[in-house]
């Protein structure tokens, strides 16, 4: 039986009073503007309290991002940033704990990293990866371990999966 849209705001209120979680998103470069917008989305989901946009990364006055943003570009405050470093510095100086997701020698699984409760996730171009002076700036590497035939997601489903991991953990510990 479906929920009624009053009971799905007290199913959603009750999670967000039941998560004690800051969690910021860093865009290193991600291009497409439809992957932008559908990251807003999520990031408006998971309440991410503050986003970077490292160039070329369009800002959400694109009309093919606002498309799929779909209003959530309201709803997340963002910046533009000078490039990825600059803003994983910024985030680390905010207190974040930076974690990149990037598929490298030295990632570990994202559920085996302790994100904590004030992590920013750092997501890169979407067939270049995060740059390799923005991941030697992070604190950690984390990838999502995949079981199928498909060695990697697209980045706006793999930022998604992210922010689900970021939020699962603190669930877990607070259970």
């Amino acid at each position: 039986m479906s929920l009624s849209p009053t009971e799905l705001k007290r199913l959603h209120r009750d999670w967000r009073r039941r998560t004690d979680l800051e969690i910021g998103l860093i865009l290193d470069g991600v291009q497409n503007p439809f992957n932008v917008g559908s990251l807003f989305r999520s990031a408006a989901a998971y309440r991410v309290g503050r986003m970077w946009l490292a160039p070329p990364s369009p800002d959400p006055s694109t009309s093919k991002v606002a498309k799929t943003a779909l209003g959530c570009e309201k709803l997340v405050p963002w910046e533009v940033a000078a490039d990825g470093p600059t803003a994983v510095a910024e985030a680390k100086a905010d207190g974040y704990l930076t974690v990149a997701i990037e598929l490298t020698a030295n990632a570990k699984p994202l559920f085996e990293i302790d994100l904590g409760r004030r992590v920013a996730l750092v997501l890169g171009h979407e067939d270049r990866g995060v740059r390799k002076d923005t991941l030697a700036a992070v604190d950690a590497i984390g990838f999502l371990p995949q079981l199928g035939k498909v060695g990697s997601l697209n980045v706006a489903q793999a930022g998604t999966a992210a922010l689900y991991e970021t939020a699962r953990q603190i669930w877990a510990i607070d259970s």
